[in-house]
Formats: structure tokens, C-alpha cells, sequence
């Protein structure tokens, strides 16, 4: 199989309201910029791959729009996932593997604060036996934390030291939405939100945009003298009858993480697509994470989430860090869906 690398990554800024800037006014900075970091053209890229979600501007194939950002004249050849764009990221990787790509951009876009998200991801679900019920997003992770909570493998503490963290880290990433230094007991103190869960445990609405470059093994050295080298990747999915699993596990995660090859070597940084505080417990065990290794020093999703770019910037923050040094071998988690429902871990190599 070819070698492929991340070459080049650049995240836009994460806010609550992206104000009358509409999505491709999202995506055209971060595109511009990355190709400006790795001194390609639109005239060098081989394939381009977007993620998005048609439902949060309203309109079918809304995620042509996003286009507008980008030189499409003469015709280029393109592909969109209506996921997060982690995925767009495996399709991309699919074109280099088999020899029809060198040079991929991608990128992922998401502007939630026209709309109510949590409403609008109950179209994830089965559209015979739950969609009619329209349970929002944040009910059925309540649902998890519950029952997390009730198996005894986490305490309400243990979720406000997950979000501390969170916000601590946050610090240091200028793009973050939110960030600050609150303490473990103020964070317990606020009232529930969606019982067993405080706001500070979900996810803010954000809009923003990221983009990537991605090429194979010649193509990487001749752009990047340090390009962060995708060793493996694999994605799995759980039932979407949330009854018939067990919320309080991520088998998919476990078997993603197997399969990519976590556990072949030393890890030095870990970030995982956690939307809700207590996912990133979950997730922790499913990958068998030792306490001391690094997790979400970015802040994670509790302090951005652009809808369909959050797990993407997973996977671009542990490239960034490659990139510039700061770290040698790196794992990357995306999810979709409710409840941990798909998964995709990548490692990361210098």
C-alpha cells in the first residue's frame, strides 16, 4: 500500500456566531492558508473531499455552496461525505492508496448557530422506530452519562474534571471557543442542564471551518520536510437501535483502535472527538489509555465543536504537533452519531 502523510493543516476560529458569514466565507480562509503553508495550487491537487451536513443549512446538496470557495474552473474532481470530515479525510486517503491521487485537499465546514442542532441530529437516527419520537441529541447522551454513571464506572466529579481540563488545555489554542481555569467544585455546583448533565458537560454550538492537505510518500517529502505520517486508520460502527448495546461501551472504538495499531508503540499525544464529558471517559478505556498519556490538549470538543469539522481538527491538531515537532507518534478519534454510534482512530507518525 502507498505511504501517506498529512502535509499541511490549518484550523479557523471557533465561535458561537459566525455573524452574516456564510459557509463558503468559512471555508476560504483556511483553504487559502493551508495551501499557502504547503505552496500548492489548486492546479496541483489531484482530488478534493468536503464533510459537511446538508440539514444544518437546509437545503439539499447545500454543501455544492462550499465550492464557491474554491477554483473549480477548469473542473475538478471532487467528492463530498455528509459526515464529519474525518471521513472525507479516509475517502481522500482511499484515492492515494490506489494509485488515482498524490495531492488531496480536504476540508470540513459546519455553521450551527442558525438552527437548533440538538433537534436537527435526531435526523441521525432510525427514521421508523426513533426519529418519530424526535429525542434530541443531548436527551440521548443523558441517557449514556446515566447509565454510565449508574454502572459506577465514573462519578459526576469525575465528568467536571474531564471539562476543567478541557478548558485549562483550551488556554494555550488560540482558536478555541471556550477556555478559562474554572475548578472542579464550581463546575459542580451549576445546576443540571439535561440530567445527569451541566452545560459545561455538552458541546457548544460553534461555527468554523478547517482544511487539510493530505499527499502520498513522494508527494510528502518534496512538500513538507517533517509530514505526519498516517500509519493507520480504520473506522467502525455500532447498531443504531440504541437499546440493543451496551451504552456504557464503545466496541467499535475498541476494534478502530486494534486495527489502526494504538497499542504498537508509545503514544505522546491523544485527542478524542468526545462531545459530552463523559464520552471521553468511555473512550479512554475503550482505547486502553494510560493516565499519563496527553489527552486533548487542544481543549477538545467541549471547547470547540463546529459540527462535521470537530473530529476532523482531532486528527489535524495531532498532525499540527508532528509537523512542528512537538510530538513523534500521535492517535486521532472521530465519532458520529449519537452515543459513540461510529468511530474512526488514526495514528499518527513523524
Amino acid at each position: 500500500m502507498r505511504e501517506a502523510a498529512i502535509v499541511g493543516y490549518v484550523q479557523g476560529p471557533q465561535r458561537r456566531y459566525a455573524g452574516a458569514a456564510n459557509e463558503s466565507e468559512l471555508i476560504m480562509p483556511v483553504v487559502g492558508e493551508v495551501m499557502r503553508q504547503t505552496g500548492v495550487t489548486m492546479q496541483d491537487i489531484d482530488f478534493t473531499c468536503s464533510g459537511s451536513c446538508d440539514y444544518l443549512q437546509g437545503a439539499a446538496f447545500a454543501f455544492v455552496e462550499g465550492l464557491s470557495a474554491l477554483a473549480t474552473v477548469p473542473p475538478i474532481k471532487e467528492s463530498h461525505v455528509e459526515m464529519d470530515a474525518a471521513w472525507a479525510l479516509y475517502e481522500a486517503l482511499l484515492k492515494i492508496w490506489t494509485g488515482d491521487a498524490d495531492v488531496c485537499l480536504v476540508y470540513g465546514f459546519g455553521k450551527s448557530s442558525p438552527g437548533e442542532l440538538r433537534s436537527v441530529l435526531t435526523l441521525q437516527l432510525d427514521p421508523y422506530y426513533h426519529v418519530p419520537l424526535w429525542p434530541d441529541s443531548v436527551s440521548m447522551a443523558a441517557l449514556q452519562a446515566r447509565a454510565l454513571l449508574d454502572s459506577g464506572a465514573a462519578s459526576e466529579r469525575d465528568l467536571a474534571e474531564v471539562v476543567a481540563r478541557s478548558r485549562v488545555n483550551a488556554l494555550a489554542n488560540p482558536n478555541a471557543q471556550l477556555k478559562g481555569r474554572p475548578t472542579v467544585e464550581q463546575l459542580l455546583a451549576e445546576p443540571a442542564f439535561v440530567s445527569p448533565l451541566r452545560r459545561h458537560d455538552c458541546a457548544p454550538i460553534t461555527d468554523g471551518a478547517s482544511a487539510m492537505i493530505v499527499a502520498s510518500g513522494d508527494a510528502a517529502r518534496r512538500l513538507c520536510a517533517r509530514p505526519a505520517w498516517i500509519r493507520g486508520i480504520d473506522h467502525r460502527m455500532e447498531t443504531g437501535i440504541l437499546g440493543a448495546r451496551d451504552l456504557t461501551r464503545s466496541p467499535s472504538a475498541r476494534l478502530a483502535a486494534e486495527r489502526a495499531g494504538v497499542a504498537r508503540g508509545r503514544v505522546d499525544l491523544v485527542e478524542l472527538h468526545a462531545p459530552f464529558s463523559h464520552q471521553e471517559i468511555i473512550l479512554r478505556r475503550e482505547l486502553g489509555l494510560a493516565n499519563e498519556v496527553p489527552v486533548n490538549l487542544s481543549g477538545g470538543a467541549l471547547a470547540a465543536n463546529a459540527m462535521m469539522v470537530a473530529g476532523f481538527d482531532r486528527i489535524g491538531y495531532v498532525a499540527g504537533c508532528i509537523l512542528e515537532g512537538k510530538a513523534d507518534r500521535g492517535v486521532a478519534h472521530a465519532t458520529s452519531g449519537h452515543c459513540l454510534q461510529q468511530n474512526l482512530v488514526a495514528v499518527l507518525e513523524a
